[in-house]
């Protein structure tokens, strides 16, 4: 699987909050500089995605893209970081905007870098 809802992927190998264990996700991902950002979006729930708490618990993560795979260190983006990576995130996927209309939850944003 190289694309979700005809967007490109990442597969992000991740250690689970809970269970401890290795887990890889597929995942959408936007370009921004020389970062991945993660967008935990969940579609507009009303709740984080649970890989969402495994990367708070856990930042070391392993993105594979193109064959290639990068030891990353995911960080949530404050609210003023968001507030400039926002735009382009919505650029590169229109969806995403929606989804924000549509919770009250601050939809967070992870910085891979």
């Amino acid at each position: 699987m190289n694309s979700l809802a005809g967007m490109p992927i990442v597969l992000v190998q991740m250690t689970g909050a809970r269970s401890g264990q290795i887990k890889t996700i597929p995942l959408m991902y936007v370009p921004y500089e020389k970062t991945i950002v993660l967008v935990a979006s969940q579609g507009g729930s009303d709740k984080h995605p649970l890989w969402h708490y495994n990367l708070i618990k856990n930042p070391s993560v392993s993105i594979t893209h193109n064959g290639k795979t990068l030891q990353l260190h995911a960080r949530q983006a404050s609210d003023a970081e968001k507030a400039i990576i926002w735009p382009t995130c919505v650029e590169y996927f229109p969806p995403y905007q929606a989804y924000q209309n549509r919770t009250k939850r601050n939809i967070p944003l992870f910085v891979c870098e």
